[in-house]
């Protein structure tokens, strides 16, 4: 697939001074409680966010909406949990990126922690690939897309975006 750079850039613009306000107001929203996600092992999606990202489980609770299920919670820091499901018994199938569904989820993390991770994601194998110098992409054990962002909460490659 091909794309006009300039058609992209002039539709992003329109977008842009249409829709963003000058004088945004606030929020109805108090924040991000949770972004659920579905693993397909519990034991192995708590070993890579746990001990490999340094995201603390918080809790593990039954799933209410569906017998069998459990739903565990990690700490991804300012109050925000990232929470896992899992279907027992259930064959579920493989990660894919579909329309309306998940791209990836960003995680701020300071520049010390960020190059820390980095270690830790090489030291265990897993395909990375870092962009702009404070952008590190890979998946998780279920492909599910994530990056860890060196930049600070509502700023991205430096430009505020909040």
């Amino acid at each position: 697939m091909t794309t006009d750079r300039a058609a992209t850039d002039a539709r992003r613009t329109d977008i842009k001074q249409r829709h963003v306000l000058t004088h945004r107001p606030s929020s109805s929203a108090r924040g991000l409680h949770h972004v659920a996600l579905i693993c397909s092992d519990a034991e192995r999606t708590i070993r890579f966010y746990q001990e490999l990202l340094e995201f603390p489980l918080t809790e593990v609770i039954e799933n209410p909406d569906h017998s069998g299920s459990s739903r565990f919670f990690f700490d991804a820091g300012s109050g925000n949990l990232l929470a896992f499901v899992d279907f027992p018994g259930i064959d579920l199938e493989p990660y894919r990126e579909v329309l309306g569904g998940l791209h990836h989820v960003v995680i701020s993390v300071d520049p010390a922690t960020w190059e820390r991770l980095r270690g830790k994601l090489e030291a265990a194998g897993v395909p990375h690939q870092v962009e702009s110098g404070a952008s590190l992409h890979f998946k998780d054990p279920d492909g599910a897309r994530l990056e860890l962002l060196a930049d600070h909460l509502g700023e991205m490659h430096g430009a505020r975006v909040l």
